[in-house]
Protein backbone atom coordinates (compact mmCIF):
# COMPACT_ATOMS: atom_id res chain seq x y z
CA UNK A 1 0.00 0.00 0.00
CA UNK A 2 1.14 3.43 -0.84
CA UNK A 3 0.95 5.55 2.20
CA UNK A 4 2.37 8.81 0.24
CA UNK A 5 0.28 11.52 -0.73
CA UNK A 6 -0.27 11.76 -4.13
CA UNK A 7 1.26 15.04 -6.11
CA UNK A 8 -2.01 17.28 -6.70
CA UNK A 9 -1.88 20.81 -8.78
CA UNK A 10 -3.23 23.56 -6.79
CA UNK A 11 -6.06 23.21 -9.21
CA UNK A 12 -6.80 19.91 -7.83
CA UNK A 13 -6.63 20.96 -4.22
CA UNK A 14 -8.24 24.36 -3.73
CA UNK A 15 -10.91 23.32 -6.36
CA UNK A 16 -11.80 20.20 -7.67
CA UNK A 17 -12.15 19.28 -4.07
CA UNK A 18 -13.80 22.02 -2.53
CA UNK A 19 -16.81 21.73 -5.82
CA UNK A 20 -16.53 18.12 -5.70
CA UNK A 21 -16.11 16.88 -1.82
CA UNK A 22 -17.57 13.53 -2.92
CA UNK A 23 -14.59 11.99 -5.31
CA UNK A 24 -12.36 10.16 -3.32
CA UNK A 25 -8.39 10.47 -3.68
CA UNK A 26 -8.37 5.97 -3.92
CA UNK A 27 -10.78 6.50 -7.01
CA UNK A 28 -8.31 9.14 -8.54
CA UNK A 29 -4.90 6.52 -7.88
CA UNK A 30 -6.89 3.53 -9.20
CA UNK A 31 -8.05 5.57 -12.33
CA UNK A 32 -4.34 6.19 -12.96
CA UNK A 33 -3.10 2.83 -12.12
CA UNK A 34 -5.76 0.60 -13.44
CA UNK A 35 -7.76 2.87 -16.12
CA UNK A 36 -10.53 1.30 -18.17
CA UNK A 37 -9.40 3.52 -20.97
CA UNK A 38 -6.52 6.31 -21.43
CA UNK A 39 -5.77 8.93 -24.07
CA UNK A 40 -3.64 12.31 -24.14
CA UNK A 41 -5.44 15.22 -24.45
CA UNK A 42 -3.77 17.94 -26.73
CA UNK A 43 -2.38 19.70 -24.18
CA UNK A 44 -0.33 17.06 -23.36
CA UNK A 45 -2.53 16.19 -20.38
CA UNK A 46 -3.53 12.51 -19.91
CA UNK A 47 -7.18 11.23 -19.21
CA UNK A 48 -8.10 8.41 -17.02
CA UNK A 49 -11.02 6.57 -16.62
CA UNK A 50 -12.76 4.22 -14.04
CA UNK A 51 -15.90 3.12 -13.22
CA UNK A 52 -17.05 3.91 -9.76
CA UNK A 53 -19.74 1.73 -7.90
CA UNK A 54 -20.35 3.96 -5.50
CA UNK A 55 -20.91 6.74 -8.38
CA UNK A 56 -22.81 4.36 -10.77
CA UNK A 57 -20.48 6.38 -13.30
CA UNK A 58 -17.56 6.33 -14.93
CA UNK A 59 -15.29 8.94 -13.31
CA UNK A 60 -12.48 10.49 -15.29
CA UNK A 61 -9.21 11.51 -13.59
CA UNK A 62 -6.77 13.88 -15.59
CA UNK A 63 -3.33 14.45 -14.95
CA UNK A 64 -0.52 16.45 -15.78
CA UNK A 65 2.06 15.45 -18.81
CA UNK A 66 3.61 13.01 -16.32
CA UNK A 67 1.11 10.89 -15.92
CA UNK A 68 1.11 11.17 -12.05
CA UNK A 69 0.06 14.69 -10.87
CA UNK A 70 -3.63 15.15 -10.52
CA UNK A 71 -5.08 17.65 -12.05
CA UNK A 72 -8.67 17.34 -11.72
CA UNK A 73 -11.62 14.63 -11.60
CA UNK A 74 -15.30 14.69 -12.42
CA UNK A 75 -18.34 11.89 -13.50
CA UNK A 76 -18.20 11.66 -17.17
CA UNK A 77 -21.98 11.37 -18.57
CA UNK A 78 -20.48 10.97 -22.13
CA UNK A 79 -17.76 8.24 -21.81
CA UNK A 80 -18.46 5.03 -23.25
CA UNK A 81 -16.16 2.10 -23.21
Amino acid sequence: MNLQAPAMTPYFQNDVLAKRPYIRIEWCLKAIENPVSKDTQPDGRIRHWIYVEELGKYLRVVTLPDGITLHNAFPDRRFAP
